[in-house]
């Protein structure tokens, strides 16, 4: 399960990076690089 959240995690910065430079879908795309940074925080932590 956790790596599954590092993946996901990862998906979505590449979505905010992609959606940064192509294309603003406004508040969308910084809720996925809060919740994506969130994850990677959460994984850190916990030392998997």
């Amino acid at each position: 399960m956790n790596s599954l959240l590092y993946i996901i995690a990862v998906v979505l910065i590449i979505l905010w990076v992609l959606g940064f430079f192509v294309y603003s879908a406004g508040g969308i795309i910084h809720i996925l690089l809060v919740i994506a940074v969130i994850a990677i925080l959460v994984r850190v932590i916990k030392g998997d």
